[in-house]
């Protein structure tokens, strides 16, 4: 037989080696956002939408994350949409947020008082900063909180930079943000303006009950199934 060069062995070896490896890797599933199956009525089969898309279906919203202008703009849609699809029917806006940009915020409440179907809105986690002002903002009597979820609320910050002349546009507009902030407040609590720029001042941290009583949600969920969350039978 004739003897194979030691480079060419090597290289069959490690052809077989890597040839073996393949085949006990194990194929993870990619971790990203859950999908489910939904089969379209009139459809033969079922497609694999994402968990988002599938409670959008039912009403569903969930503001999870900073609120920036993507995200305001995209519950902002799927609002009008849904809206437009049946303005009889309630929308369900689940909260867990940090807060964010109060701009975009208030772009998602003007959203919440131009539809005209009753905008349900449902704290669990936490609701911060700009979210626990849209927590606030849902039709009296449907603003709802989970028994351990947490509402904090305090006045907007800003960053300005720049030039003098700039800072002091900046800090006025903030001004002015924050005495409408005030306001709106007040008007959806019940709690004085003064009690309201007070509380504002600094981070102020309340819990599901302490929120009821102060005036930014109307009840605490305390059974495992409630009518107005969509989530029972």
């Amino acid at each position: 037989f004739t003897t194979m060069p030691k480079a060419v062995t090597n290289l069959a070896s490690a052809s077989v080696r890597q040839s073996i490896s393949r085949k006990n890797d194990i194929t993870m599933m990619p971790i990203g956002v859950p999908k489910v199956a939904y089969r379209v009525p009139g459809s033969q089969g079922a497609d694999w939408v994402d968990i988002y898309n599938r409670l959008y279906r039912e009403r569903i919203i969930f503001l999870g994350s900073e609120i920036d202008d993507e995200l305001a703009n995209q519950v902002i849609g799927v609002m009008l949409y849904l809206d437009s699809e049946d303005s009889d029917k309630p929308i369900y806006l689940y909260i867990n947020s940090p807060g964010g940009s109060v701009i975009s915020g208030l772009a998602i409440y003007d959203c919440m008082q131009h539809v005209q179907s009753e905008v349900v809105t449902i704290n669990l986690g936490l609701a911060a900063s700009m979210a626990s002002f849209i927590l606030a903002a849902g039709s009296k009597g449907k603003r709802l909180a989970l028994p351990s979820s947490r509402v904090m609320i305090h006045q907007p910050a800003g960053g300005a930079r720049g030039q003098a002349e700039d800072i002091k546009v900046e800090a006025r507009q903030i001004m002015r943000i924050r005495d409408n902030l005030v306001k709106m407040y007040s008007m959806m609590t019940g709690q004085t303006t003064d009690q309201i720029t007070k509380d504002l001042d600094r981070d102020n941290y309340l819990s599901a009950a302490d929120a009821v009583e102060y005036g930014l949600i109307d009840r605490v969920l305390d059974t495992k199934q409630e009518d107005d969350t969509q989530m029972s039978g």
